[in-house]
């Protein structure tokens, strides 16, 4: 038996919408890979660049991994609960 909590399941569709190319990302979205071992690619919107605490995810990104980026786009180095529950709470 699970339990599902209505705003992480919004969250995890708003960031994980399918696209028909793995490179596909709509206008006014980003591509981002988040995890600490393997990576899972997520797309977001572009909104949430402007939020105090995603700058801060993005600063401690920025020191760990810096702008070089092997997976052709954002690296963000977080568990991935904790990656969707700060997405789900920059967009309640």
């Amino acid at each position: 038996m699970g339990f599902r909590f209505p705003s992480i399941v919004q969250a995890k569709q708003l960031i994980q919408r399918p696209f028909s190319s793995s490179k596909e990302v709509p206008k006014g979205y980003l591509a981002v890979y988040v995890g600490e071992n393997k990576m899972k690619r997520f797309v977001i919107p572009l909104s949430i660049l402007n939020q105090q605490s995603f700058q801060e995810l993005l600063s401690q990104a920025e020191e760990e991994f810096g702008f070089d980026h092997p997976m052709g786009a954002l690296t963000i180095p977080c568990p991935e609960d904790a990656f969707i529950d700060l997405i789900s709470r920059l967009n309640a």
